[in-house]
């Protein structure tokens, strides 16, 4: 908590210069079962299914994920010389990226059939898609836009109020914004994919309550999007819970 305010107070310090982003609180309108053996590091609906990808040595799996009790449907376990991280579909292919392993694991979407290993130049972290692009986050200041090939294409310099903004860590496209959870906070910021500049902060603080935290528990990290709905569900590595939630102004 100690750190989530340190950080949010000096981000915020060049809000008279820049203008003030737009601020967000979270309200929980349903919660659902999560397994609290996951260490979320990416979360994205596609075709319909509910896709998350764990990390941790040794832990690390992709799995298709039944909403309704947090059950895997479809799960595969990696090496242990793996950990895993974001994961995103573009074009009916999977793309898993590792941490500090430098491949990056391409499947078959429908069937979770592996495809290829491709080298991967830079630490991974967070992973989505604009429908024609990948993005990818590396816990800097920057986004990097890439092709199916892995190359890049783009590398986007995020600000907050004129200042670089880094841990940007689990990332989630909607609605025409990128949305990344930033590390050992309960922020998420709300990103214009053009500029770079933070429009939105969203404070997740008290999401999951403390009654269900144990020493398992981890920060808050995992975004999805159902675009056919519009909801959006959050959650966290270890955490219990998955949450369906709006947003309303702070």
């Amino acid at each position: 908590m100690k750190r989530t305010v340190l950080i949010l107070a000096a981000l915020l310090l060049g809000a008279c210069v820049y203008g003030e982003p737009d601020r967000y609180r979270v309200r929980v309108v349903k919660d659902y079962p999560h397994d609290v053996d996951s260490y979320t590091q990416g979360l994205f609906f596609w075709d319909g299914g509910l896709y998350e990808s764990t990390g941790q040595w040794g832990k690390s799996t992709l799995r298709k994920v039944n909403l309704t009790d947090g059950k895997a449907l479809k799960r595969i376990d990696f090496d242990r010389k793996y950990f895993l991280e974001g994961s995103a579909v573009l074009d009916g292919k999977l793309y898993l990226l590792t941490w500090t392993n430098k491949v990056a694991f391409i499947y078959d979407a429908s069937a979770l059939k592996y495809v290829r290993t491709c080298k991967y130049e830079r630490e991974g972290w967070g992973l989505t898609t604009d429908g024609s692009r990948l993005i990818a986050s590396d816990g800097s200041q920057n986004l990097y836009f890439m092709d199916s090939s892995l190359r890049t294409l783009k590398v986007l310099k995020v600000t907050l109020n004129g200042r670089p903004v880094k841990y940007l860590n689990e990332l989630e496209w909607v609605d025409g914004r990128i949305w990344a959870n930033v590390y050992l906070t309960n922020m998420i910021f709300v990103i214009n994919p053009d500029s770079g500049e933070v429009e939105s902060v969203i404070d997740c603080d008290g999401l999951l309550p403390d009654k269900l935290r144990t020493r398992d528990t981890d920060v808050l990290n995992g975004i999805a999007y159902e675009p056919q709905s519009g909801k959006i569900y959050l959650t966290g590595k270890n955490w219990p819970r998955l949450y369906e939630v709006e947003l309303r102004e702070d």
